[in-house]
This record gives C-alpha cells, structure tokens and sequence, in this order.
C-alpha cells in the first residue's frame, strides 16, 4: 500500500518542506564568556567580584556565592556594569538564586554596550537606539534558574534591579558568544607589535560579522551591504580562505535586486558585486559559480553603460555614494563614480572572457575606450583620488602626491581608507602607508578597541577618553560626543567590518603575497618591509598555506624563505 494513494502530493510536498526547514543547523557555535572586570557598580550590590568567577551555567539548592542586588524603598537601584574584555556578537546568560519572601520572578533592566558610555545610556540618548539590535529593555528573571537573553555587539553590560523593595541573586552572568568557529589560516607576524595588533583586529572584526550572512556591523547594519562586503572579502580571503557566507551573501544580494534595481539602492554597491565576484574568482577559481552570474551581469552591464552620456561622463542614478565622510563633495563624488564606472566595467570585461559572453565584453570595452577621454577633478577628495588611481584614469604617483599624502592620515576613512593604502602603494609609497596605518587604525587601539569602527576622525582624538572607561570628568566621550551622518552618537557602530582593510593591505603588500592566476594557483611574492626589520606570515590557498618570511640584512636587502603547496606557483 502506497502512502501517496491515500494523501494528495501537495499534502506531502508541504511535509517535505517543513521536515527540511526543521532540521535546519546552524552554521554557528556558541561559547560562554565570563567577565573580567566589574568597572561600576551602585546602589547596595554585594558579593558582585564572584561574578568575574567562571560559572557552569546551572543553579543549585546550595545558595553560595552569589551576587546580591538589593533595592530598599526609596533609596538608589542596585545597579552594575560588566567588561568582558572585547567587543563579542551574541547574547546574555543568567543564572540566578534563592532570594527570600517567595518565588516571584524579579524585573531586570539589561543594557549593552560597545563602549561602557553606552551601556550607561539610555535611549534617546546621544543618540542611543535599539535599531537592528534590542540592546536596552527589561524582562523578568526566574527566582532558581537561568535565562538567555537578547543579541546584539557588545562588551560591556549594565544591569538594574528594577523592582522597588526586593532583593536579586545572581550566581552568574555570562556572555554568549556566537561566531563560526574556524581556524585563522592566515597570519601576520612583523617587528613592530603594532601593526600585528592592527591585523589581527582587522581579522577578528571580520570574523563577528561572519554571522549567517557576511554584516557590516553586528549592533547595527546587520545586513548584508554589497559595497562594504569587498574590504571585508579581501579580509576574509586574507584570513580564513574560502568560506560559504561569502557566496551566500553575494547571492542574496543579487536575489533581493532584480534589474533594474541597484542594490541596496546604491549604483556603486552593484558595480561593487562585480568587482567582489572577479576578486573571489581569483582566490579560489570556481568557474561554474562565476558562469552562474552571466545573465544578471549582462543586464548590469547593460544598465550602468545606460547611464554614461554622450559627454563620456557617468551619469548614475540610484544614490550616488562612495562613503559617509565624501558624501558632501559632490565633485569629488562625480570622480569617483566616474572611476568606479570604469573599474567595474574593465573587470566585467575580463569576467566576460571567462563566461564566453562576447556581447558583454564589447560593450564593456567599447565604453571603455570612449570614457578614456574625460578625466575629472577629484576635488581634494582622498577617496576619489584614491579611486581613479587604482582605475587608471590618473596615475597613482600623482594621486598621491597632490592629496593622498597630503596631512597623512587627516581625511582617511575606515571604508575607503583600504582604496587609499591601495593607491599609495600603486605609487610605491610603502612606507607612507604603513606610517598611516599605524597612525589612523593605531589611535582606534590606543582608545580601547577590540574591533575597528564605522568612522573614525584624528580630529576626535584630542583629550578624548577610552571606550573601556567611564568618561572622567574633562574627558570627550569619544563614542556619544562623536558620530554623523546615520551614525551620530551611541548608533555608532564600533565592529564594522568595511574598516578591516588593513588586515588584506598588509598580507599583500608588506608580506607581499598577490595571487596572479585563478584559484590561487599562481602566487607572486613581493616583500615590502618599509622601516620593519623583518615580517613573516601565512596566506590560505584552496591548496594549504603559502607560508613566506622575510628578514632585513644588514645592508638593507631583503632575505625571503617561501614554501607552498606544490599545486601553486611562486613567483619573486
């Protein structure tokens, strides 16, 4: 007797369907951290350094060691705020005890905080918000158990006592930390101790934002931005190699834009997508992925080369933008449109070659040859310039000598800062930009940062205080005083993965690893060490690690030991 004689195949079909959705896994893991610093507290709070104690995540009938919050009518909340040491993605455990006069579940306020100013403040305030994120609310806490609460990017969090005349025991109070557990197959060790730090964080803000799709921030934009996606794969690749958020979030992008749309309404952010996809092919040589975007990218092509006039000038509707701190230049926006234009429409040419589409590829190149003729004013702008550099509509040494260079690392940006290290090595200043890096991403760390920023201005730094302390009295507060745009304030996000860019500058151009052929089969190695005496590191390929070090002699030449997978050629 068959089962689909007596149920109808749309009953099964809806079967199928729900089993598969139920067994879905997550990609993701989870690990349990336990604060390491109590930097406030107020109110009558007792016993609160046996929260720093690692916890097992269960109560127990024996009462002992636990945290006591007590609230007396009339008097101050019992209130205290937690470090757990560096900025994480995921949520809050707590484990709590027997208090006395019943079992009534007790009203917590939970705040939290990628500086410890946030986690003090209040919505509205500074411009804190729970948008994307609920990171300021209440709910009830069992008497005798344990709950898990909320999901945001924090570090630090505040917790309150809300009812009046009660009393709170709290055996533990954890972070849940929720990342893809994988192996940093890439490495970067140098000399100088600083910028090692700089990779490193570069890597780790990544790393929270390899989420189940690929975020720019992990407090707030939680999704999916096309145009920030490409530090952070340069990143990735830098670091972990292949991994499947990348293909996924590439896909859903191009899914949630159908033409004519531009996605996430920017025409940069879809000339972005070209660009990430050739990159992504270069690294790991898939092909047939690659071949799967050759209708969308026909009709992208078709689109952007609509919108270039008669003039040979770009003409992009959609929003015209390149990053918050350019968007009032708009002569300096038209520049770099224009050489965004071009560079998406030379590497749509080359994908073009590689899916066999002939028609593309001559469009591309016929507009190509035409907009050669017009080469725009970048306005000062440090991101146009550094646009047009790498697009080859001006040369890098003179990009960089009349304004990438010009007042160091004043007018960098955290997103487009990677465009302007990219340019200035173009124009062989190394050193320049390794003098920036240290100097830009460098005053992020000296200010407490576990993770770099949205933004970041040299001009906040001045008497500015550290996000890991409660701002002393005469200090700026470097996160609610500072912020513009869609990010005034406490919405600022301090785990953006658009501001990683060091991290694949770094790899490239000090380690010197370029891939130069698909699928990272042919490597070149051109160390450029600057002031440091010597830089070592690993570069994941889809064949193992190329593994490079490269040491200073003393009459200034450079020694360099290579070594790789057979399956990859080394080229000095």
């Amino acid at each position: 007797m068959k089962l689909n004689k007596f149920i109808p195949r749309v009953v099964l079909l809806c079967l199928f369907v729900q089993t598969a959705v139920a067994q879905q896994k997550s990609v993701l893991t989870r690990e349990y951290i336990t604060p390491v610093k109590i930097l406030w507290q107020d109110g009558d709070v007792r016993n609160s350094e046996r929260l720093l104690q690692p916890g097992i995540g269960q109560g127990d009938l024996a009462n002992r060691n636990v945290i006591i919050l007590n609230n007396t009518k009339g008097g101050k909340k019992a209130s205290i705020l937690l470090d757990f040491g560096k900025e994480l993605h995921g949520g809050l455990e707590i484990v709590t005890g027997m208090w006395g006069g019943g079992n009534t579940p007790r009203t917590i306020r939970v705040r939290y905080g990628e500086s410890a100013s946030e986690a003090m403040s209040s919505i509205g305030e500074k411009g804190a918000t729970n948008d994307h994120a609920i990171r300021d609310f209440k709910t009830l806490v069992p008497w005798l158990g344990k709950i898990q609460l909320g999901e945001s990017g924090f570090r630090f969090v505040r917790i309150d006592l809300e009812d009046e005349s009660a009393e709170l025991q709290l055996k533990e109070v954890r972070a849940i930390y929720t990342y893809r557990d994988i192996p940093y197959l890439g490495s970067f060790k140098s000399s100088d101790e600083r910028l090692n730090k700089i990779w490193q964080t570069g890597a780790y803000t990544v790393h929270l934002n390899m989420q189940e799709y690929l975020w720019d921030g992990i407090k707030r934009d939680r999704l999916v931005w096309v145009g920030d996606l490409h530090p952070e794969v340069s990143t990735l690749s830098a670091v972990f190699g292949y991994n499947e958020v990348v293909p996924k979030s590439l896909d859903l992008s191009k899914e949630t834009t159908p033409l004519p749309g531009w996605m996430n309404g920017i025409s940069t952010y879809s000339m972005w997508w070209i660009i990430i996809h050739y990159d992504w092919y270069m690294k790991n040589g898939n092909l047939p992925y690659l071949k799967e975007q050759k209708t969308y990218l026909n009709g992208l092509v078709k689109q952007i080369v609509s919108r270039v006039g008669a003039d040979n000038k770009e003409n992009m509707d959609g929003t015209r933008f390149l990053d918050w701190p350019s968007s009032e230049n708009p002569k300096g926006i038209h520049a770099g449109l224009q050489a965004m234009t071009v560079w998406s429409l030379a590497t749509a040419a080359k994908i073009s070659v590689l899916v066999e589409d002939k028609e593309t590829e001559a469009l591309c190149q016929l507009t190509l040859n035409r907009m050669k003729g017009y080469v725009p004013d970048a306005n000062n702008s440090k991101q146009a310039a550094a646009l047009m550099a790498i697009a080859g509509i001006t040369t890098a040494d003179k990009a960089n000598k009349e304004v990438l260079s010009v007042g160091g690392a004043k007018n960098f940006s955290t997103f487009y800062g990677y465009y302007m290290l990219e340019a200035k090595a173009q124009a062989g200043d190394h050193q320049g930009a390794i003098d920036v890096i240290r100097e830009y991403w460098g005053a992020m760390l000296d200010l407490g940062a576990t993770t770099f920023w949205e933004d970041f201005n040299m001009e906040w730094v001045p008497n500015a205080s550290r996000i890991d302390e409660l701002v002393p009295a005469g200090k700026v507060d470097i996160h609610g005083d500072y912020g513009a745009y869609c990010y005034v304030g406490f919405r600022h996000s301090l785990c953006h993965g658009w501001a990683s860019g060091p991290t694949a500058w770094l790899t490239e151009h000090v380690l010197g690893i370029k891939v130069m052929a698909a699928g990272s089969k042919v490597i070149k190695v051109t160390p450029h060490l600057g002031d440091l005496q010597f830089a070592e590191g690993t570069f994941p390929t889809p064949y193992g690690l190329v593994k490079v070090k490269h040491t200073k002699l003393a009459n200034g030449k450079i020694k360099s030991v290579i070594s790789g997978p057979k399956q990859v050629k080394i080229i000095r």
